[in-house]
């Protein structure tokens, strides 16, 4: 196989056979499913996450797209309920994201369950849920250009040919793509959820039909979290070879339990900040075993997924948790990166009042020039409807910052505030403190929870304080292809690169590797690429096919 030399300021990239421009790429890519019911259609969009039916329990569905409570259609079938009934069953509709429909209480760790195949080698809520979640994988497949192409372009070389994948992510439809396109490719995975909050139980349940060792379900505890990552990497004759984490929780793992599998292990793929922060510390500390890819700083990353899903889930996460109208209020956002300003652009456009507060000047400038007004959070902390942190998403020699919102915030807040986070750690809202005698919390609905002082003031925390995005909405596709599409490309890079490439060093990612996983999501749009002459070519100093620009280049 033909590899890219991915060391910072050199240009020995040789596209392998599989990543050849194809002119016909569009027409791969846009087929669409033909027979996909209206009922499985809607199925899908609308179940989101966790504990749902299965198909002999479900209740049937009203014809208004509502998912009523189980007694609220059986008092419709006779008469009217009293005013005051009519309140509760209002009350008790689930949103879209929400599936918490099901009864059973009983931890996934104490059930027994095997798939059709026989296998029990996997851990999630509901085995049955299967059929569902292969339909939310298949409409995933459809905005997942990049990640398709590599699977059928690719498959017949197997790039990943004897590679063992322990991956520590969210796993959601989009994932599911992803680990089903790594299997083609030749790898073996097994997987456990990056955050407790944001499995989708269906898919995670479609996942273990199809034999992937998967160990996740919504709303695991601390200990379930660990005991799913531990069954991931402690298995009696299967060792990893390489990992694909997003926060770190993995690697650190692997390093406080089972150092010694780093000898067998020939790299690491980061994609979030918090994990890749540990990964420069490690490196800094000259601790680190293996190489490591960043995937977070890559330019695919930070301006696609970062930046333009942000602008889309926050709407989504806040309006499916709390129903509310953005038109009017006032909002302050906590940091401007990529997050914050995808936050900022969607909740102007929406007609909200939008304060910002940051840290760095640079990056304070740019919201003022953007027109937002810069304050500190003690300025506008009494008067805000919605409070959101999002001081994660810095270039990678920060993380997520601590106490961002404190208790004393939170105690002149208005009340109904919302507070919410879009960083990936909880520590940017101080909840802790928020667990005390004289406080109230009260469940609202899933991942929605009043907390009330005894003045009867209350503030709307979303998630416990964890991330948003991915505990209470979903997020658009197209741009987890991207986030995908990169994380694929460095695997088969750090698998199957030659001894002495990488060092034991974290890495950012081929500016020409960038280049390749945008194309693939351009026929999409119908987009045509501008090509250089070669009189252009060479008066600029470029290659005909890329890269195009320099790795100190700001997009």
């Amino acid at each position: 196989m033909e590899k890219w030399d991915g060391s910072a300021g050199t240009s020995a990239f040789h596209m392998p056979e599989w990543m050849i421009q194809f002119a016909d790429q569009k027409q791969e890519f846009n087929k669409r499913p033909t027979k996909i019911s209206r009922r499985s259609l809607s199925r899908s969009i609308s179940q989101s996450s966790t504990d749902s039916y299965s198909s002999e329990e479900r209740p049937q569905q009203p014809s208004t797209g509502y998912s009523l409570p189980h007694s609220a259609q059986t008092k419709a079938k006779g008469t009217l309920p009293a005013p005051k009934e009519a309140m509760k069953i209002w009350l008790a509709y689930p949103a879209a994201s929400y599936t918490d429909s099901s009864d059973d209480e009983t931890s996934p760790r104490d059930k027994q369950q095997k798939n059709s195949k026989g296998s029990s080698d996997f851990c999630v809520k509901n085995i049955k849920q299967a059929e569902f979640g292969r339909r939310e994988i298949e409409i995933a497949e459809q905005e997942m250009p990049a990640l398709m192409a590599l699977r059928k372009r690719a498959q017949g070389e197997k790039p990943l040919a004897g590679a063992k994948i322990v991956g520590c992510t969210h796993i959601t439809a989009q994932t599911a793509v992803l680990m089903e396109t790594l299997g083609a490719l030749g790898a073996q995975c097994r997987w456990a959820a990056c955050n407790i909050y944001s499995t989708l139980n269906e898919v995670a349940a479609a996942l273990a039909e199809s034999g992937f060792p998967v160990f996740a379900w919504k709303g695991e505890s601390e200990d379930d979290f660990w005991w799913c990552i531990d069954r991931c990497v402690n298995v009696e004759g299967w060792q990893p070879n390489m990992i694909l984490d997003d926060g770190g929780d993995l690697t650190h793992w692997i390093y406080k339990k089972y150092p010694n599998m780093f000898k067998k292990i020939k790299g690491i793929v980061e994609e979030s900040v918090t994990g890749v922060h540990r990964l420069y510390q490690l490196s800094k500390a000259g601790k680190l075993c293996v190489p490591a890819m960043n995937v977070n700083d890559s330019v695919t990353k930070q301006k696609f997924d970062n930046l333009y899903c942000c602008r889309e889930s926050i709407l989504d996460g806040l309006k499916r948790t709390t129903d509310m109208m953005f038109g009017g209020k006032q909002v302050v956002v906590c940091g401007y990166g990529e997050v914050g300003k995808g936050c900022c652009a969607a909740l102007k456009a929406m007609g909200s009042i939008v304060y910002v507060t940051e840290i760095d000047p640079i990056c304070a400038l740019q919201a003022c020039m953007d027109g937002f007004r810069l304050v500190k959070l003690n300025e506008v902390i009494r008067q805000v409807d919605i409070v959101i942190t999002c001081t994660a998403p810095q270039p990678s020699v920060l993380k997520g910052n601590k106490n961002v919102v404190t208790r004393e915030h939170l105690d002149r807040m208005k009340n109904s505030c919302i507070v919410c986070n879009m960083g990936h750690s909880n520590t940017e809202i101080d909840v802790a403190s928020l667990r005390t005698p004289e406080l109230t919390w009260e469940r609202v609905r899933s991942q929605v929870d009043h907390v009330i002082w005894p003045d009867g003031k209350r503030i709307v925390l979303l998630a416990e304080g964890r991330l948003l995005t991915l505990s209470c909405s979903t997020v658009p596709t197209f741009v987890l292809s991207i986030t995908a599409t990169t994380q694929a490309l460095a695997l088969i890079e750090l698998y199957n690169a030659p001894e002495g490439r990488y060092k034991q060093d974290v890495y950012l990612l081929p500016k020409k590797m960038d280049e390749y996983v945008a194309s693939l999501h351009l026929p999409t749009f119908d987009a045509h690429l501008t090509e250089l002459t070669d009189e252009q070519a060479k008066y600029l100093g470029l290659n005909k096919n890329g890269p195009f620009k320099p790795n100190y280049y700001r997009y």
